[in-house]
């Protein structure tokens, strides 16, 4: 079964709701309007969290809803609702209509064409039994525990949904898509005299549980998140100043996604809010930075067979050999801009406007080894993870803090250090960036984005890369 056919089995079989009226509904609701769409969501998720060696909390949740939005030149009118039934559909297209009053637009053409499937459409949330996913969060518990005597905390979550979507236009063109995302979080916090420090790893993505419940890959996200801990039981308070900065592959890049990638989201260039503004074309970063924003790759956290306006996602180059080439854009901002949409729009769920997001963000490899690039710092800092971070989108400026992280003394890693908090902007990192790893890799799974109160799921990558002259906050000498 195709997911149009399963779509429209959730949501016109079984709602009683009966399709051409629907139609005709959003026909009359978008009619003299520039855009806009009906958003028709079902989604089931579920949430357990094992903490101090007991079951935690544990919660399943079944939402289903529609949003009809209409688009008059830059003037949005979006209704939603719980309720998918025409009555209530029909509601909320007298409330959209509203932002027709004196206009007469020209609705915007559909987006064309589909991607291939880039995930199994299966339910993850059916195929393991309730016991069998207590029972993994138990070994996660016990096998952590048995591994080193100064374990003195375990949390392990396991977290899972199923999303379908059906999105319809004017003229009766429609898709759909079904995802499902998967995550599975350890936390290890060890004790060692008086001090107590943590680690943690998680992994997840489009995909069902079955990876998670392999032995060999849960266990290798234990082993790391007590490594971490670990490491952090030996680290000496970092080092402050100005210094070179190495930032390590995978999910260090989250500090490429908030400094850099909202920056090049198509609503704050439109509006010139964004520090790039105004730079198209322009050499904005060291020669062989290549950045890129990619919905297109199977089962990643990010990836999405089209968004949540219907177009289609694709790999679009937003940085090329440290020229800025390209913007994500949504429909509304692509419209506005005389461009074209990117496959960007996306939106937490039916309740809320699709914006400009990014999906997977990722630094395209260099060719020097992370040997050579160590070797090559004489005094630095090697910043192997990320905690959280800040960034000001106008300005560009940040700061983040390295959840792990290494002195580098004449081209060797030395001691771990805590406390390591990176502070710059945008502009200035990437422009001193000197040597880019041929290593790049995406992070394990994990990250959400947090936008206009919206968390959607994304993911990162980078190859190893050393900065030049970064501002490094500790409290070491």
């Amino acid at each position: 079964m195709s997911s149009i056919e399963r779509t429209d089995d959730l949501f016109f079989a079984q709602t009683g709701m009966d399709r051409a009226n629907v139609e005709r509904t959003v026909n009359d609701a978008l009619a003299g309007t520039d855009d806009g769409e009906l958003f028709l969501e079902y989604n089931q998720s579920e949430s357990l969290v094992w903490d101090d060696g007991k079951l935690k909390s544990a919660s399943f949740d079944t939402t289903q809803g529609f949003g009809l939005r209409a688009v008059s030149g830059e003037t949005t009118g979006y209704a939603h609702a719980v309720n998918l039934d025409e009555k209530a559909i029909k509601r909320a297209a007298d409330t959209v209509k509203a932002v027709k009053g004196g206009h007469a637009g020209t609705m915007e053409l559909p987006p064309q064409g589909t991607n291939r499937h880039l995930y199994d459409e299966a339910n993850p949330l059916q195929g393991k039994d309730f016991a069998d996913k207590i029972k993994l969060l138990q070994e996660i518990d016990a096998y952590v525990r048995a591994s080193d005597s100064r374990v003195h905390q375990v949390s392990a979550s396991l977290s899972g949904s199923w999303q379908a979507v059906q999105i319809i236009r004017a003229g009766g063109w429609r898709a759909s898509d079904i995802r499902p995302l998967v995550r599975l979080n350890i936390s290890v916090v060890t004790r060692q005299g008086e001090r107590i420090e943590a680690g943690g790893m998680g992994g997840g993505g489009r995909l069902e549980y079955a990876r998670w419940f392999d032995p060999q890959e849960w266990r290798h996200l234990a082993d790391e998140a007590l490594r971490k801990s670990l490491v952090n039981l030996e680290a000496v308070d970092a080092p402050a100043g100005e210094m070179t900065v190495v930032l390590g592959p995978g999910w260090p890049a989250v500090m490429l996604h908030e400094a850099i990638g909202h920056g090049l989201e198509g609503d704050f260039n439109r509006k010139k809010t964004s520090a790039f503004s105004g730079l198209m074309g322009q050499q904005i970063a060291a020669k062989g930075v290549t950045i890129v924003d990619d919905g297109t790759i199977d089962q990643r956290r990010g990836s999405l067979t089209i968004d949540d306006e219907g177009t289609p996602s694709q790999c679009t180059t937003l940085i090329e050999d440290g020229v800025l080439v390209g913007f994500m854009q949504d429909r509304l901002n692509a419209r506005l801009m005389g461009v074209k949409p990117t496959g960007n729009g996306r939106r937490e769920g039916f309740s809320s406007q699709p914006y400009p997001r990014m999906t997977n963000t990722i630094m395209r490899s260099g060719t020097h080894t992370q040997e050579e690039i160590i070797a090559s710092v004489k005094k630095g800092i090697f910043a192997v993870d990320f905690g959280g971070g800040q960034v000001d989108i106008t300005s560009g400026k940040f700061v983040f803090t390295a959840s792990e992280a290494y002195e580098i003394e004449n081209g060797k890693i030395g001691r771990p250090v805590k406390g390591a908090s990176l502070v710059g902007t945008g502009f200035e990192a990437l422009k001193r960036i000197s040597m880019i790893g041929d290593d790049s890799m995406m992070d394990g799974g994990i990250g959400t984005c947090g936008k206009n109160g919206q968390s959607v799921p994304v993911g990162v990558g980078q190859p190893t890369m050393r900065i030049d002259q970064m501002t490094v906050g500790g409290r070491g000498g």
